[in-house]
């Protein structure tokens, strides 16, 4: 990713930080400061690190005024995308990483004298799930055995359960594949580091956003699980997503992979690196798994007895898991074919209001045919698709869009006054509903005069009833709009 603004449309220059430390408050030290001259495409990745120090501080503020949990998710936050932004900058030609170096040890300093900063107790998950400790910094000592002999395909059998999940990702399920591994190529650069240090594997990875939202980064099930990776309220609070300045952490695609990541540590930790376990518990509930494992301790996932222990969907996400990982590793073996998309993205300054639903429409299918709002989405997890964003605010879009923003959404085009217009148009209000007990001597005709309705055929379409003869009974519950 980097920053870019539009210099068609728009004449702004870019302010260079005055300091690309994040210091604590009172800090005296002189801060590293970027090259005096700095080219146009460097100069945005120095700003990115400006930005990340401003929330830092803000972190730094929260504990300091005895909000530990807001404040801990924000440094955790500030820290993440300071270490891809120094992964950019090792990718970027004439790019001083000492600058990002530097800061990135005065924050690991900043975070140490911290240390002492008691912060509030993290709640377990609730209905007795598991007492693991839960820590939303993966960082393992060791890299899980599972993983060290023949890596991840040596973990995964190939028995007739995840042959099934195979046949289903490369059959019906294949469209859904394809779109979450499009989904997944612009996440890619802030998750899978996070996987990486955490000596995880990607396709673990990719394969866990496939089963559980397709790399959707705005999800929320029916059961109250929230992000790209679902987690319910109380197991992302025990693994540091909170609401930070209002924003549901779970939303964060970073800090959600790293409390993700952190939690599978825990569970292979709990069932000696068996990874098949470790996905039952991350689905089925760890009390579960470590009742079973407790009362089974010789048992894997396949065991029978073990295996048929566990709800349905637990035997079929496991096998899912492993099959969609295995995808990801070897497609060639199954005659699988990712395409290949140009997938940086790019933060632009925006030259008059707009929001991202409208953005999608005047962009249309510009190098996609499928549109963009879920990757604008994904890319600006922090803004509402449906609230204008400012002249002169940034958005994060695909770098490939860069030209098209400027040809297509700028200066009254026509695609942009289409993308306004529907914008502010809105479905008509439904009528208010009251609930109508029929009494003696009514009739269909009756009630909706009674309440102002011109059509008794509306009425009883609502109720299910059939013409001509609209029959009711005394004592019927209609429902009844108010149509007067």
């Amino acid at each position: 990713m980097s920053t870019l603004a539009i210099p068609r449309r728009l004449a702004t220059g870019w302010i260079l930080p005055v300091a690309v430390v994040l210091c604590v408050v009172g800090c005296s030290e002189e801060e590293p400061r970027p090259p005096s001259t700095v080219s146009d495409d460097l100069a945005p990745l120095y700003e990115m690190v400006h930005e990340y120090r401003q929330d830092y501080e803000r972190g730094i503020e929260r504990i300091v005024a005895g909000d530990a949990v807001e404040g801990k998710n924000l440094l955790v936050a500030a820290t993440d995308r300071l270490a891809v932004a120094a992964r950019l900058c090792a990718r970027t030609p004439g790019c001083d990483t000492g600058v990002f170096t530097e800061a990135m040890s005065r924050v690991a300093a900043e975070r140490r004298s911290l240390s002492a900063i008691e912060t509030a107790p993290d709640e377990l998950a609730g209905g007795g799930e598991s007492p693991s400790s839960g820590t939303n910094a993966p960082g393992p000592a060791r890299v899980p055995s599972v993983f060290v002999d023949g890596g991840l395909r040596h973990a995964i059998p190939l028995n007739d359960a995840v042959r099934a999940a195979l046949n289903d990702w490369l059959t019906w399920n294949r469209p859904a594949l394809m779109q979450t591994y499009r989904n997944y190529q612009f996440l890619r650069p802030l998750m899978a580091p996070v996987y990486e240090e955490a000596g995880l594997p990607e396709a673990l990875l990719f394969a866990m956003l496939a089963k559980e939202t397709g790399a959707k980064v705005h999800a929320y099930s029916r059961a109250g699980a929230v992000g790209p990776l679902q987690f319910m309220r109380l197991t992302a609070r025990r693994y540091g997503l909170r609401a930070a300045n209002g924003f549901d952490m779970r939303l964060d695609p970073v800090a959600a992979a790293r409390a993700n990541a952190a939690f599978m540590i825990d569970q292979l930790d709990a069932f000696d690196d068996d990874l098949a376990l470790a996905l039952a518990a991350y689905n089925g509930g760890e009390s579960r798994l470590r009742r079973l494992h407790r009362k089974l301790p010789e048992a894997d996932f396949w065991e029978p007895r073990l295996h048929y222990a566990l709800p349905s969907e637990t035997r079929d996400y496991v096998p899912q898991i492993l099959a969609a990982a295995l995808l990801f590793l070897h497609s060639e073996e199954f005659g699988l074919e990712f395409p290949e998309h140009e997938t940086t993205s790019t933060a632009i300054v925006l030259v008059e209001e707009i929001s991202i639903g409208e953005l999608t429409i005047c962009l249309g299918e510009t190098h996609n045919t499928e549109g963009w709002f879920r990757t604008l989405r994904n890319l600006n997890p922090r803004l509402r698709p449906s609230v204008r964003l400012n002249a002169g605010d940034k958005i994060e879009i695909p770098s490939v869009l860069v030209s098209a923003y400027a040809d297509r959404c700028v200066g009254g085009s026509r695609l942009l006054t289409l993308a306004r217009e529907l914008h502010d148009a809105d479905f008509p209000e439904q009528p208010a509903v009251v609930r109508y007990t029929v009494r003696r001597g009514d009739t269909l005709a009756k009630i909706a005069t009674r309440h102002g309705c011109k059509s008794v055929r509306e009425l009883a379409a609502i109720n299910g009833i059939e013409a001509p003869d609209y029959v009711i009974h005394v004592g019927q519950h209609l429902s009844v709009p108010s149509c007067g």
